[in-house]
């Protein structure tokens, strides 16, 4: 099949960009809005930016409202925070999807704890395994989506995960997006050498 993107529906490219492109990983992102409240979502159209410095790239859709409350708290404070999101949240991370209006606190449909930062005003998620504390460093406003690039100025990583500043992939046990209400656990891990000429 061959489709010519630019005759689809916004819904049509949506599907099979999503379909194609996975398993995506997810940014569980908490923020702080004008009035205090604590606001949490997950975004799967999320990746590294940058390694020096390091930098992540969170692309937030827009809604037939405008920008979407984790967008607007985001340009509004600088400061955010990224969770990786593992088996063990994965559900309590689904609450916080739900469609809220502004100033109400998804996190108050999940058990999950909420923690200070160290270097930055928004709290963060305790039973998140890995954590980034990032300040916005660039915002790229697209039609329909709010791209935003932030510096990590702070890792938080288990204990039980690092070592040498390497991550243990099984023990994180992260989750990726995959379409629809579809998820996917990373599976069987396999080494292949890169071409060193």
């Amino acid at each position: 099949m061959k489709f010519d993107a630019r005759s689809l529906s916004p819904k049509e490219n949506y599907k099979l960009l999503i379909g194609s492109i996975i398993p995506r990983p997810i940014a569980f992102v908490t923020t702080k809005g004008a009035d205090g409240t604590i606001n949490a979502a997950p975004f799967s159209f999320f990746t590294v930016a940058s390694s020096h410095p390091p930098q992540l790239l969170i692309a937030v859709q827009k809604t037939d409202q405008g920008e979407k409350d984790t967008a607007k708290n985001i340009l509004l404070t600088k400061e955010y925070v990224i969770h990786i999101v593992s088996e063990e949240i994965v559900e309590a991370v689904n609450e916080t999807a739900a469609p809220l209006a502004y100033g109400e606190s998804e996190l108050e449909r999940t058990n999950l704890t909420l923690i200070d930062s160290d270097l930055i005003d928004v709290p963060a998620v305790a039973e998140a395994k890995i954590r980034f504390e990032l300040k916005l460093t660039q915002h790229i406003e697209l039609e329909t989506a709010d791209l935003l690039i932030g510096e990590v100025i702070r890792y938080h990583v288990a204990d039980e995960l690092e070592e040498s500043f390497r991550i243990d992939a099984d023990g994180l046990n992260a989750i990726a997006r995959l379409a629809g209400n579809d998820y996917a656990k990373i599976g069987d891990i396999f080494t292949i050498a890169r071409p060193t000429k």
